[in-house]
């Protein structure tokens, strides 16, 4: 099967493939089984570990896995979207565009690096600004396919305000395309999911055209 598959970039689900048991052990004991595998990486590699410059670097790559990259996964991470009655009655889109994207290729472990742009229209509930960040940054800290975090972060926004108006788009390099095999820096992946109103034409322009225009500040 991984043969068959060989480059091609295949999602089989619009949710991350995580085992059921995947927290029953702590971040503590994950750090210290990583450390080891990645250790054993570097030696097979022909690595020098008693070397002061990379003694060091499997317990911080471990760390940096489990407490920083993929700690989306952990769902004890999700942030708290809570809303707000929209008492100011403000009834047209709302765009919060250029949301830094870190996130890491499932396919190399490569980082997907871009801007996530993101807009919905009130059903009578509001979220906070930096709530919208926090959505996108908590499901970019997963082993990711660009399509599944656009249509995850839209989910999660259509759940937290209770209606199918909203919008995102995410422009990003993938390095597992800029760093290896046809090593193209120049180009770069857009993705987009509209919801609800967001299909039809005019909204989706309307949006569209928000998020081109330059923020001058």
């Amino acid at each position: 099967m991984i043969d068959e598959i060989g480059e091609n970039h295949i999602a089989t689900s619009a949710q991350n493939p995580v085992r059921i048991d995947a927290f029953e052990i702590s971040d503590e004991e994950k750090i210290e089984s990583i450390k080891k595998d990645v250790a054993n990486i570097l030696h097979t590699l022909g690595m020098d570990l008693t070397d002061d410059s990379i003694k060091g670097t499997p317990n911080r790559v471990a760390k940096m896995f489990v407490k920083e990259l993929f700690g989306g996964l952990n769902p004890e991470k999700r942030p708290s979207a809570s809303t707000f009655e929209n008492n100011y009655k403000y009834g047209e889109m709302l765009v919060e565009k250029n949301i830094t994207v870190y996130s890491t290729c499932e396919h190399h472990l490569l980082p997907i690096i871009g801007r996530a742009h993101v807009a919905y229209i009130s059903n009578g509930r509001v979220i906070g600004l930096s709530k919208m960040n926090r959505i996108v940054d908590f499901y970019a800290k997963r082993p990711q396919v660009q399509e599944r975090l656009t249509m995850q972060i839209v989910q999660e926004l259509q759940l937290a305000l209770g209606t199918d108006d909203v919008a995102c788009v995410i422009d990003a390099k993938h390095l597992c395309v800029n760093s290896r095999g046809i090593r193209d820096i120049e180009s770069s992946t857009v993705t987009s999911e509209f919801g609800g109103r967001f299909k039809e034409e005019a909204m989706r322009k309307e949006f569209l055209n928000y998020i081109s225009l330059e923020t001058k500040f």
